[in-house]
């Protein structure tokens, strides 16, 4: 009998894990002219088992020498650029693929897990992991220029990752940029009328790297797949990058179809099956704005089959593998404008933990600097120690650190969702229209500002992002 409960154990724990592992973060990305305001929404949960601390930190504009060099995690040199971007960084400490990075061209880089069939990865001087999207935020002035950056970076060194999809966004366009474990790598532009979503799985499907307005990638990214025995151009049909890179069981697993399909019912003009092939991209059902990216990033599937039927239970804490879950660390919506300056042309929609427990505030993309209390240390410090051992193991006691209690308060609601749940959510929804409401009212004193003195504007963009940032611990309570 002993034995038998340490095999159903060890199955448990190595289930629990698979699933942390490779069923980590969602993305939703919305083209220019399928929105409300004309602006590219570009959604994003970042999913991370474990209690987490997420810093804001706000990196200047930096300049060079010609000597500096960059160390990769694993001890490959890159040459460092004569003057890097500023940027907000939303740091997970000791995590090498959970960074958000939003930089002052309001070029927005999140990543999704996608793992790969590779097996024989070719790495020169160990690879490029973490630093491939801290590199891109750093460097580009556009979503296009950080995919070229970033392909160019995989093929010289070969990426350090079983795979993943990068979300690559800006005023203008979007892109989806899918690296594979070694120096494979295809990216495909959202079109400006359609809407992607993407769970864990490869969405790129067909290819036309000779269509450079649309695509990009390795030039040998078919030839490689007949080299490896994957694709066979006699017999099989049209090249599919998901169908041939991508693994059987992330493609047809329930916890990617699910969540795809969730998103889909939630925006998509057509009706999906869960056996339909999903396409790249799809066309909304209207024009959409912040609060229906708001509503897919939040979905635990409600008024659907797969909606958990005991709600004396939290949604977090079912076999169903939601959009909004257990491991969600973060939620942002980032509204990203062609219309404006640069300067005011991004704002970072921003919910800590569960987004569906807390509400989306605004924050400038360009705000000048953030407070301590959300973050430890400063951006150098966090640079320097974000792989020490001792600074993962102390992130749960960062003293003054707001994250915490947002982290706290999650735990508190989930230990009785039904009863606590229905009162916060109709308290943060109604502060969130009032928000929504206000912004557009800020926005319009802040362009004003802008074209008169622009760095009024800035002060003023950086006192209300503050303070919208405070205002999420004032949302927090527990009926009694």
């Amino acid at each position: 009998m002993k034995y038998i409960i340490r095999i159903v154990s060890i199955i448990i724990i190595t289930t629990t894990l698979f699933a942390q592992n490779n069923f980590n973060c969602f993305s939703i990305i919305a083209g220019k002219n399928c929105t409300v305001d004309g602006s590219v929404l570009f959604g994003h949960n970042e999913d991370d088992s474990g209690d987490q601390i997420v810093n804001i930190y706000k990196v200047p504009r930096l300049t060079h020498t010609n000597d500096e060099k960059i160390t990769l995690l694993n001890g490959g040199k890159c040459q460092q650029v004569p003057e890097t971007n500023a940027y907000i960084w939303l740091e997970m400490p000791g995590m090498k693929f959970s960074d958000g990075y939003l930089n002052e061209y309001n070029v927005v880089i999140a990543s999704d897990n996608c793992p790969s069939k590779e097996d024989k990865p070719e790495l020169t001087d160990g690879g490029i992991g973490y630093w491939l999207r801290r590199l891109m935020a750093e460097r580009a002035k556009s979503a296009r220029e950080a995919v070229e950056i970033g392909g160019k970076l995989v093929e010289k060194f070969g990426y350090d990752s079983p795979g993943r999809s990068y979300c690559i966004a800006d005023p203008n366009e979007a892109w989806v940029m899918s690296v594979v474990n070694g120096k494979h790598w295809v990216a495909q532009r959202v079109p400006d009328d359609k809407v992607m979503i993407i769970p864990n799985y490869y969405m790129i499907q067909e290819i036309d790297l000779s269509d450079s307005d649309n695509f990009m990638g390795s030039t040998d990214i078919i030839d490689y797949a007949v080299s490896r025995g994957w694709y066979n151009p006699q017999e099989d049909d049209e090249f599919n990058f998901r169908e041939v890179y991508g693994i059987d069981w992330s493609i047809n697993h329930t916890h990617n179809i699910n969540r795809q399909w969730g998103g889909l019912r939630l925006i998509a003009k057509d009706k999906f099956d869960m056996n339909d092939n999903f396409p790249f991209a799809m066309t909304p059902k209207k024009k959409l704005d912040v609060s229906d990216i708001f509503a897919v990033l939040r979905d635990h599937y409600e008024g659907t089959d797969l909606e958990n039927i005991d709600h004396s239970l939290s949604p977090h804490k079912t076999e169903t593998r939601t959009i909004c879950t257990h491991s969600t660390q973060y939620g942002f919506v980032a509204q990203l404008q062609s219309n404006l300056p640069k300067e005011i042309a991004g704002v970072m929609w921003y919910a800590p933990v569960q987004p569906c427990l807390h509400p989306f505030v605004p924050v400038y993309i360009n705000t000048m600097e953030f407070s301590p209390f959300f973050a430890h240390e400063d951006y150098k410090t966090g640079l320097e120690l974000h792989f020490d051992e001792n600074y993962a193991e102390l992130k749960k006691e960062f003293e003054r650190h707001h994250f915490q209690e947002f982290t706290e308060f999650s735990h508190k609601v989930n230990e009785d969702y039904k009863k606590y749940s229905l009162p916060i959510i109709k308290h943060y929804s109604l502060y969130e229209k009032e928000q929504i409401t206000k912004h557009k009212e800020y926005a319009k004193l802040i362009k004003r500002a802008f074209n008169e003195d622009p760095s009024l504007a800035l002060d003023i963009m950086t006192e209300y992002s503050q303070e919208n940032l405070f205002k999420l611990l004032d949302t927090q309570f527990i009926q009694k």
